[in-house]
């Protein structure tokens, strides 16, 4: 069966890439509007589910992975801050605090109908870093398309305390271990 990843992330690509495995691209269109009412985790999980449903309709013989990501800040929803001024702003209010990342999974089998989909949590602290540091590190590293203006897998990590999860990679954006584990499931075993 053919696998799609339903992003257009290049964190998530890359991320994938690791696996050894072949695998087509899409962009699922979907509104990534939260509901009003809908926890963090609701929304992630929610998302990741109508990523991978969207992109089915492209492609109804293929496994496909759906994913989302929700960072929440003191009850308050952090997205992709797309500007400097803004990314400047979301490092500021998350020095020295601790965040909550949820990064949803969905693995949907376009022809069986078979829906796979887990939430992995990840806990982040925040070092206290200093107005320079921010302005360094967005100049090197321009992160304005990542959940929370800090990218951990380069520099981004200098900003980091401390994370704690049961699997590195969902903090990126897509978290392998369960990924592996739900494709096995639908007989992809990515070591055969």
């Amino acid at each position: 069966m053919k696998l799609v990843l339903a992003s257009t992330s290049p964190y998530r690509r890359e991320l994938l890439a690791r696996l050894g495995i072949a695998f087509e691209v899409a962009a699922p269109d979907v509104d990534e509007t939260p509901l009003p009412g809908e926890s963090p985790d609701e929304t992630a999980q929610r998302l990741s589910v109508l990523k991978a449903q969207a992109v089915a309709r492209q492609y109804p013989d293929a496994l496909i992975i759906g994913s989302d990501q929700v960072a929440l800040l003191e009850g308050v929803q952090l997205g992709k801050p797309g500007t400097h001024e803004k990314a400047v702003a979301q490092l500021r209010s998350m020095r020295g605090k601790a965040l909550e990342f949820h990064t949803a999974l969905t693995l949907f089998n376009a022809r069986t109908g078979n829906l796979q989909t887990t939430n992995v949590p990840v806990r982040l602290v925040m070092r206290n870093y200093t107005d320079a540091q921010i302005e360094n590190y967005l100049r090197r590293d321009q992160p304005y398309n990542c959940c929370g203006s800090a990218r951990s897998e380069s520099l981004g990590i200098a900003l980091i305390a401390r994370f704690e999860t049961e699997d590195p990679n969902a903090l990126i954006g897509l978290p392998l271990i369960k990924l592996t584990e739900m494709l096995a499931r639908e007989g992809l075993d990515v070591l055969g």
